[in-house]
């Protein structure tokens, strides 16, 4: 009797017909990552281990003017950004400053945006000037301000003074007697075309259909700017108003630049450079970074947030 010596049919069921094992479909993944491996190990050096370090210095007492007193501070220095007097001034200046800015940046942008989205001989050439603003560096934008309209010798905002009233035109000192004023109007002048983008690209998303068959149900303009549009541009100006924010909080050039910090201008970034550079407290300074880093993170947290129910509104229609 002869021994049956083939080898047993090998199972290959629809399921697994035509697909790598598992050792090739972990390779296929890994090919595909390769390349983002460099990105990422260049995004860690460059921003992770920086605030690593920075982290380690804020627990430290560490002031260069007291080289012999140093050692571990625990949360001291954490606690001194909110009880020293400057350091919690500032961060009532950061918040009111950003408050200001964002607010007024987001209803000029709005007036701006609901004029853009109406059709008129020049449109083009308005949208490219109002943009403008927002493509000037910040230095360049502060000291633009600060000598060219706000100096009270040759600005032109008193120069237009004098043209209107004579030389008998009061010349007001314009950054001395309202310091908070011009870093806020400067800022609003460099923001102003973002928040226009951000809504006129929301304006233009609008259901159209819907608008127009309110137009032909007699409804007015406000009524359909209250109950269509400004509904419809709701997350588009949470959107505004967190991304302003999140690069208001972090504003170093226009206080720097206009005010030097003085006049009770000075905002928690500024108060950072100073406690770092003019102190030389390399651990309060620190200390001040990271809650600027964590104010930050919590407003991108709600940003993305917004962003990713903005994706998803549009994949729902």
């Amino acid at each position: 009797m002869a021994l049956d010596t083939a080898p047993p049919p090998t199972r290959s069921g629809p399921r697994t017909a035509g697909k790598p094992g598992p050792g090739l479909g972990r390779a296929a993944r890994w090919a595909r990552r390769a390349p983002l491996l460099p990105a990422l190990v260049f995004t860690i050096v460059v921003t992770q281990l920086p605030f690593v370090a920075t982290l380690i210095i804020s627990t430290l007492r560490w002031n260069t003017n007291y080289p012999d007193d140093r050692g571990f501070a625990g949360f001291d220095n954490y606690a001194a950004v909110f009880t020293d007097a400057e350091l919690r001034d500032s961060v009532l200046t950061t918040v009111w400053l950003t408050v200001l800015v964002v607010v007024i940046s987001l209803l000029l942008g709005l007036g701006l945006a609901l004029l853009l989205d109406q059709k008129f001989v020049g449109r083009g050439l308005v949208r490219t000037m109002l943009i403008a603003p927002f493509l000037v560096v910040p230095i360049a934008a502060a000291l633009l301000w600060k000598h060219a309209l706000f100096n009270p010798d040759y600005g032109l905002l008193n120069g237009a003074l004098n043209w209107l009233f004579g030389t008998d035109a009061p010349q007001p000192e314009w950054i001395s007697e309202m310091p908070l004023t011009a870093v806020v109007v400067s800022l609003v002048w460099q923001w102003t075309p973002f928040m226009m983008l951000i809504l006129l690209a929301g304006l233009q998303s609008r259901p159209m259909d819907v608008v127009e068959a309110a137009n032909l149900d007699g409804a007015s303009a406000w009524q359909v700017f209250r109950y269509l549009t400004f509904p419809h541009m709701r997350q588009y100006l949470e959107l505004g108003a967190l991304l302003g924010s999140i690069y208001i909080v972090q504003n170093f050039d226009a206080v720097f630049t206009i005010t030097g910090g003085g006049q009770g201008t000075a905002n928690l970034p500024y108060e950072i450079y100073n406690t770092f550079y003019q102190a030389h407290d390399y651990g309060q300074a620190s200390a001040a970074g990271v809650v600027v880093v964590i104010g930050s993170i919590i407003i991108a947290t709600f940003a993305l947030r917004t962003v990713s129910s903005l994706f998803k509104a549009e994949e729902g229609r």
